[in-house]
């Protein structure tokens, strides 16, 4: 409900704005195309939300929906995190944020080639300090602030790291090799039976394994499928 009311909040601010021609992004594929009519909702707490958008989106002369992959909206993460962090005054009032991109590495990657360049998984900084309480080299404070917020997610049994679920369910964390060969038993698994990825995403979290960037690689390897090509346009969530 969180990424509704977030498309709710963006498109009122919009109105007040006076904007008449709109491009959404984001970065649920569940929410973006239902907002597209691609998908039915079914679950009744969301039926009132996207009604609620489709109503305000009537005082605009053109809107259009786009789903941007997580792994591609880095940006809005990172000013997420920053307006966290920052208080505002009485009056409100704003002095411009100063922004720079910097080469050093973050809490967590996409799954990829380039994740195990270095030896470390995803998870390798968080496991660091659930394990020892250490923090990376150079940390700066409000890295460790976040480290720490992060970590509260995760337990520790042994050397095996797991992600604790809202329903206390722990999930195995899996570095990047792990992953790839969880996607591809899944996928065989889940292809051609009226699955989208967000099945598969389900059914790897049924088996009990997690990585950061999960949900988006099963989108992602979904769409290269050809038998979801030829089938996807016809899944509803």
């Amino acid at each position: 409900m969180a990424k509704y009311e977030a498309c709710i909040m963006g498109i009122r601010e919009a109105i007040d704005r006076k904007i008449k021609v709109l491009e959404v992004y984001g970065d649920s594929a569940l929410v973006i195309y239902q907002f597209k009519g691609e998908w039915e909702t079914r679950d009744p707490k969301l039926i009132n939300y996207r009604k609620l958008v489709l109503e305000l989106i009537e005082q605009f002369d053109d809107v259009t929906f786009f789903y941007l992959p997580r792994d591609e909206n880095q940006m809005a993460d990172a000013l997420a995190t920053l307006a966290s962090t920052i208080r505002i005054n009485k009056q409100g009032d704003m002095k411009p944020i100063q922004m720079s991109i910097c080469d050093a590495p973050t809490h967590c990657c996409n799954i990829g080639e380039e994740d195990e360049r270095d030896n470390h998984s995803w998870y390798h900084d968080i496991l660091r300090y659930v394990k020892n309480h250490e923090y990376p080299d150079q940390a700066t404070e409000n890295d460790k602030r976040i480290l720490r917020r992060l970590a509260n997610d995760y337990i520790l049994d042994g050397e095996i790291l797991y992600k604790k679920r809202k329903d206390q369910i722990l999930l195995r964390c899996v570095d990047a090799v792990e992953a790839k060969k969880i996607l591809e038993e899944v996928h065989e698994g889940v292809c051609g039976m009226q699955a989208n990825e967000f099945t598969m995403a389900r059914q790897i979290m049924r088996f009990g394994y997690y990585w950061s960037t999960m949900e988006g690689d099963c989108i992602s390897y979904a769409k290269k499928c050809h038998k979801y090509q030829i089938y996807g346009d016809n899944v509803t969530a």
